[in-house]
C-alpha cells in the first residue's frame, strides 16, 4: 500500500513538472508567433510603400534629338587617315516630373558605316532638372583617324552624291534623383542616325534630312 502511494506521489510530481514546462513554453511560443506576425506586417508595408514610391517616381528615359549640324573639315586625301571636324547640336529632354538626372563620364563620337571616324570627346558632367531641356554642341574630330578603304571610298561617293549618313553616339552613365533618393549608376547608350545634305567642298552649316530623333538605351 505504501509503495502504491509513493508511486502515485512520484507520478503526480512528474505531471506537475510537465504542466509547469508547458506553461513556461506557451508564453515563449506566443512571443515568437507575435514577432513573426510583426515582421511579416513590416515587410508587407515596406513592400507596398516601395511600390507606391516606384509608381510615383518611376523614372523615364531621357530623350535626345539632333537639331543642327555643321561640317568644317572632311578630308580623305591622306589615307588611311581621314581628317574631320564637325559639330552637332543635340537637345536632350528630361520628361520626368519629379525625377532629375545626373550624367557622368559622358563621351561622344561620330561613326560612318559602323566605323568610328572621330576620336571620342569626353564631356563635362551634366545635371538635368525635372521637365527641363539642355542643348549640347560638341565639336568632334580635328585629329586624323585611321579608316578602311571602304569607308574612305564610301565617304567620297556619298559626298559626290550630296547625301551622307553619319551616326552620332553618346556613351556614359546616368543616375536618377527623386527628392533625397539617388539611384545607382546606369550605363546609357544614345545612337543618333543623322542624314545630312553635303556637297564636296562645301563647309559650314548643312541641312538635316529626315528624322533627327535618337534611340536611347539605359
Amino acid at each position: 500500500m505504501a509503495e502504491k502511494q509513493i508511486a502515485q506521489e512520484k507520478e503526480s510530481r512528474q505531471q506537475a513538472k510537465m504542466n509547469e514546462r508547458k506553461h513556461k513554453a506557451k508564453p515563449m511560443s506566443v512571443l515568437r508567433q507575435t514577432l513573426c506576425i510583426a515582421v511579416a506586417i513590416f515587410l508587407l508595408l515596406a513592400g507596398v510603400t516601395a511600390l507606391i514610391v516606384w509608381l510615383i517616381y518611376r523614372p523615364i528615359k531621357p530623350q535626345f534629338s539632333v537639331v543642327g549640324a555643321a561640317i568644317y573639315d572632311l578630308n580623305t586625301t591622306s589615307l588611311p587617315f581621314i581628317s574631320t571636324s564637325m559639330q552637332f547640336t543635340v537637345v536632350t529632354r528630361n520628361p520626368n516630373k519629379r525625377v532629375s538626372i545626373y550624367y557622368d563620364k559622358l563621351s561622344a563620337y561620330v561613326s560612318y558605316r559602323n566605323q568610328q571616324i572621330t576620336p571620342s570627346l569626353y564631356l563635362p558632367p551634366l545635371y538635368q532638372a525635372e521637365k527641363s531641356t539642355v542643348a549640347l554642341s560638341p565639336v568632334l574630330g580635328c585629329v586624323g583617324v585611321p579608316v578602311s578603304v571602304e569607308v574612305a571610298n564610301g565617304l567620297m561617293m556619298d559626298e559626290a552624291y550630296g547625301v551622307v549618313a553619319f551616326r552620332l553616339v553618346f556613351l556614359g552613365r546616368l543616375r536618377w534623383k527623386a527628392g533625397a533618393i539617388r539611384t545607382g549608376r546606369y550605363g546609357v547608350y544614345v545612337k543618333c542616325d543623322v542624314l545630312v545634305g553635303l556637297k564636296k567642298g562645301f563647309l559650314g552649316q548643312v541641312p538635316l534630312l529626315g528624322s533627327s530623333r535618337c534611340k536611347v538605351d539605359v
